[in-house]
């Protein structure tokens, strides 16, 4: 991950002391995709949009993944956690100027947002995953479930439930991991499929404005 390869809401000089809200795109998408909703959140965060490294269809993906043959999606844990580590080594290079760091995912982008959350339960301010999933996982010390529950999280999730693209046995997982770790706030949208809504966005500014500005 490079600067080249982030998009920035904010000059450098106008960043210090702003909370930090990072946005992770889509499988086959870039740092573009997501960087238009930086107008729609609320203005004393600095928003930067990310892009996942590896090659996929039009874009990128964060890691590789496919159909397990069973109406799920497989993936590599390894591969998974290697570049969750990765990811968490550049952002501790670009927190320290900021007051909080938040985390927002759309698609394959909450799936590394909550692994982030699940990897450092206690370096984020709240995270927002946008139809999107929780990979399901076998215990692991790399996944710190247990301390992130007891931190108590604040987590919006939202989704359409005719989203096409999002497996449901992952949908179903994700419902049950996430009451269990996180403060969840769970919200349904019609006619919204696979993307993104305005009313979606005009709640997820709501909850980042009492999630994090309000602390």
């Amino acid at each position: 991950m490079t600067s080249e390869a982030t998009l920035w809401s904010k000059d450098a000089s106008q960043r210090a002391g702003s909370p930090l809200l990072l946005l992770f795109h889509g499988y086959g998408a870039n740092e573009a995709d997501l960087f238009g909703l930086a107008e729609e959140l609320p203005a004393e965060f600095t928003v930067a949009s990310v892009r996942a490294g590896l090659a996929a269809g039009p874009g990128y993906a964060w890691f590789p993944l496919g159909p397990d043959g069973e109406g799920g999606l497989s993936f590599d844990p390894q591969e998974v956690k290697r570049v969750s580590a990765e990811i968490g080594s550049w952002i501790d290079s670009v927190r320290g100027e900021h007051s909080s760091v938040s985390l927002l995912g759309f698609s394959q982008g909450m799936a590394i947002v909550s692994t982030l959350a699940r990897h450092r339960p206690t370096d984020f301010a709240a995270v927002v995953g946008l139809s999107g999933f929780v990979l399901d996982t076998a215990e692991d010390d790399f996944f710190r479930d247990q301390e992130l529950a007891a931190r108590k999280l604040p987590f919006f999730w939202g989704r359409d439930q005719a989203d096409p693209v999002v497996p449901q046995p992952l949908v179903e997982s994700s419902n049950a991991w996430l009451p269990k770790h996180t403060v969840l706030t769970k919200v349904l949208y019609n006619g919204m499929w696979h993307g993104i809504s305005a009313a979606e966005i005009k709640h997820v500014s709501e909850f980042l404005t009492a999630t994090v500005l309000a602390e």
